[in-house]
């Protein structure tokens, strides 16, 4: 399945045996021949168009774990492809490497991983992947995940016209949204989406901020800007000041993981501006917990306070098992109004979930209302209903009435 990477006998004489500077001998080998650049180009092609008509959302190959097979996960569920057989534990390694630029090569060697896009140039339809490079007991090792081809939209991912239009940031032009859930549970293909709706409908400009950037969103009524970390800023919380200076209406950052950037995020969302972003979180109260914690004691009135005042739409969802076969949508939405605003600067978080079961009308919906409803239109079984909520009692008061 890899392609052959022809060696010397010397290159094969020299080359180290395991560890960093077997990565370094294999990297600067790789450097000086673009053939083999090419030959992993096309491969990689290879690889993400069987994955786009195999329905998968990722591909894994090299190290220990992996058993010299490349692994794929295909509606949830990550299986090795036995039908391809035993891969050449070399040429993996040469494969992965030649994703590898010279300026990532010390990070890769230092923190034992990489994030990077990956972005064939070879092939008749360009899919592009979001990649991790990384170690496994001195081996490499990567995973690839296939991003959309093209971006859904808000109606086809399930949105109210009610969230729609605070997701619209001519309509709303000021307010921090947040996309949470765990990983693969589809908050960059929502992230997508809402970027695509504004693209198309109103006029302005779109600044990214990603690390990597998976999707490159075209420019259509909007000026779209996409700065990759490591490569155009050193960092998110960078990105997101310096974004102040570049003229945008709305920001959209990859990912907030520390005080320092979900500071930044609220002091632009301040200046007025309209911002998105994701968080690693479960449900809407335990976004509210994390982005809190994440400060000094000290600091989290001041921190509450600044929320109440920014926050604007949290998005927690999950990607379920269907009935039949695929996977499925659910999503708690809460739309901050006067009453969230208070809860949350009088830290009353735990009443933020009953607002949520209450406020349909302002668009809000839980976890559980949203798996209730899938359950009443045939797309989830019962158990998976109740495997997935939050609150185990709230989602069999709601089926006992079915």
């Amino acid at each position: 399945m890899f392609p052959k990477f022809e060696l010397s006998d010397q290159e094969k004489e020299n080359m180290p045996l395991r560890g960093r500077v077997r990565v370094r001998y294999l990297h600067d080998l790789i450097m000086n021949k673009p053939a083999w650049q090419r030959l992993g180009d096309s491969k990689t092609s290879e690889f993400l168009t069987m994955m786009n008509e195999r329905g998968a959302s990722d591909l894994d190959i090299g190290g220990i774990g992996c058993l010299d097979m490349i692994w794929m996960r295909i509606d949830g569920l990550k299986a090795p492809l036995t039908e391809l057989g035993k891969q050449n534990r070399l040429d993996e390694e040469i494969f992965i490497l030649t994703f590898v630029e010279a300026e990532y090569l010390e990070k890769l060697l230092e923190q034992g991983a990489v994030d990077l896009s990956v972005n064939p140039e070879a092939g008749e339809r360009r899919f592009r992947a979001r990649g991790n490079i990384y170690m496994e007991q001195g081996r490499m090792s990567m995973n690839m995940r296939l991003i959309n081809e093209h971006p859904m939209s808000l109606n086809s991912l399930g949105f109210s016209q009610i969230v729609i239009d605070r997701l619209d940031m001519n309509k709303e032009k000021f307010g921090l949204s947040l996309i949470t859930g765990l990983t693969g549970s589809g908050k960059s293909t929502t992230l997508d989406a809402i970027v695509d709706y504004n693209n198309t409908k109103n006029d302005g400009e779109i600044i990214i901020i990603g690390n990597p950037i998976e999707y490159i969103h075209k420019s259509k009524k909007c000026l779209v800007r996409h700065r990759e970390v490591g490569t155009d800023v050193q960092s998110f919380s960078g990105g997101i000041l310096q974004s102040l200076r570049q003229d945008p209406d709305m920001i959209v950052i990859g990912e907030v993981r520390s005080a320092l950037e979900i500071g930044a995020a609220m002091e632009i969302t301040d200046s007025g501006h309209k911002t998105f972003s994701t968080l690693h979180t479960s449900s809407a109260t335990d976004t509210m917990h994390r982005l809190i914690a994440e400060f000094p004691s000290n600091e989290q009135d001041r921190v509450r306070n600044r929320l109440a005042d920014t926050l604007s739409i949290v998005v927690s969802q999950r990607l379920i098992p269907g009935r039949m076969r695929g996977r499925v949508l659910a999503c708690e939405i809460l739309a901050v109004d006067s009453s969230v605003s208070a809860a949350i600067r009088n830290n009353n978080i735990s009443e933020i979930y009953q607002m949520m079961n209450e406020g349909q009308n302002k668009g809000m919906i839980t976890m559980e209302q949203d798996l209730f409803r899938l359950y009443r239109k045939g797309k989830i079984t019962r158990d998976t209903a109740v495997n997935f909520s939050n609150n185990k009692i709230r989602i069999n008061q709601l089926l006992q009435y079915n």
